[in-house]
């Protein structure tokens, strides 16, 4: 079959393999080996697998082939599902008593090459100030100077090492985490509910939902207001964006207003489209909101609903559709399903491989799209706190602030449990776990106690585990 088949034609055959079955295929022989190598192939995976491929060469990544680049960075990746709690290292970032403290990645993903790149993390730790932490050494790297007033929202961009916080006088500020002083500064109409950063294709921008029900725009680096846009008649309490930013979803929580998606472009080019682009769904109440990792179009909201509080996760693919010259949202419901009366999941999320995540006080269940149960994990005598989901892990806090880390199965749907760290600090009654935070070498969770003092906790895999 070797020499049945011309480079063409086997290119066009492994062009429908998997990850997994193309190395397996390059094994065959040294022709199949050359054409399952190409780069063409291997760039497909990588811009599936990480959403940013698609902005980068390989000189930037740092290697030579698109194959080489996939293999090491999914080795990377599965670090932790390696690891043994013994290598890990903890370390501790007190903030002011009585102030709740805010968290974000101001690295990238903490992956590494030749012991470069380590995780770092911006903090809001007092009133007034936010700081940088190399959180392998627990080193202070950067502080602020001081905001005029008290600081309620921190968002960061790590593609671009930079902050960007909201105070309570609704002034917002960037900072590129070097000067001690802010780069730009503008100010809200109203009270901010909600702040995230993010780069799309057409720049990087800053959203911002108030308390009037607004969606501002601003510009990144100067913070000049690109636009303003009417979304609820009360504030937004939640905004999200799609992998790659394509869409934003905004709700209300708990609220009987149903929730929106806007088509991104439609917000930033004010002169190509003549109003904001956008659908509302159909779902009230919606408690949770979750995009589907490393797919652009599919989101799964999660609500209680009815007199009985079951609840219901719905799922909907958004689609552009252009009629002459106009662009309208569609979101259509791809699956919906509830739980039984006696199971109340508190969070959610989905992986890549199209699985809901859910966790109750005593329980995390995996369903599929459709709601056939895929597996359940029993705590018995344990409280779960929270839960993180994303394509390579789920880790689920427990009511003593310990992690248990479990990875994705490379091929199936399922879930194995791989380790617990269990917390070196008493957390005392009505402790709740505010954040949690994890990139490829390290986990962090932001947990406030009764007297809301909040404590800044961090595991960083060692260093030798990480090439």
């Amino acid at each position: 079959m070797d020499n049945l088949l011309p480079p063409e034609q086997l290119m066009k055959l492994f062009s429908h393999l998997d990850a997994f079955t193309l190395l397996q295929v390059a094994q065959v022989s040294k022709s199949w080996n050359a054409v399952a190598s190409c780069d063409v192939l291997w760039r497909k995976f990588c811009r599936k697998r990480w959403l940013f491929c698609d902005k980068v060469n390989l000189q930037l990544l740092g290697t030579e082939t698109w194959k080489q680049f996939f293999t090491s960075r999914t080795w990377q990746e599965h670090t932790k599902s390696r690891a043994r709690p013994e290598d890990f290292t903890y370390k501790e970032i007190p903030s002011e008593f009585g102030f709740w403290a805010y968290a974000c990645y101001i690295s990238g993903c903490g992956l590494t090459r030749k012991g470069q790149g380590k995780s770092a993390v911006c903090i809001v730790t007092s009133m007034t100030k936010i700081s940088t932490w190399d959180i392998h050494k627990g080193v202070l790297t950067w502080v602020s100077s001081g905001h005029p007033a008290v600081i309620q929202h921190l968002t960061t961009l790590p593609e671009m090492h930079i902050a960007v916080t909201v105070d309570t006088e609704s002034t917002i500020k960037l900072w590129d985490c070097q000067n001690r002083d802010a780069l730009a500064t503008n100010n809200l109409f109203s009270p901010c509910q909600s702040l995230e950063a993010v780069d799309t294709q057409d720049g990087a921008i800053v959203l911002a939902g108030d308390s009037s029900g607004h969606l501002c725009i601003f510009r990144i680096p100067d913070l000049h207001l690109i636009s303003i846009v009417e979304v609820f008649p009360h504030g937004i309490d939640e905004l999200c964006c799609s992998p790659q930013k394509k869409w934003v979803f905004l709700r209300k929580k708990y609220s009987p207003i149903l929730p929106k998606v806007f088509y991104m472009s439609s917000l930033l080019r004010t002169s190509e489209f003549p109003a904001p682009v956008c659908t509302i769904l159909q779902f009230s109440l919606c408690q949770r909101a979750f995009w589907t990792p490393r797919r652009e179009d599919r989101i799964t909201l999660m609500s209680r609903i009815g007199p009985q509080n079951f609840t219901k996760l719905i799922t909907f693919d958004m689609e552009l559709e252009n009629i002459g010259t106009k662009t309208t949202v569609k979101g259509h419901l791809f699956s919906s399903f509830s739980l039984p009366e006696y199971e109340n999941p508190n969070w959610m999320g989905v992986s890549d491989k199209d699985v809901i995540v859910c966790s109750t006080l005593s329980t995390l269940l995996l369903f599929s799209m459709n709601g056939l149960r895929l597996q359940t994990f029993q705590y018995y005598s344990e409280e779960i706190l929270s839960l993180w989901v994303d394509p390579i892990h789920v880790i689920v806090t427990l009511h003593d602030g310990s992690l248990d880390v479990y990875a994705w199965e490379e091929r199936t749907p399922r879930l194995r449990r791989c380790y617990r760290l269990q917390n070196r600090r008493y957390l005392p009654p009505q402790s709740f776990i505010d954040k949690t935070l994890c990139d490829n070498v390290s986990i962090i969770q932001v947990m406030t106690n009764g007297s809301a003092h909040s404590l800044v906790t961090a595991y960083t895999l060692n260093s030798d585990l990480e090439n």
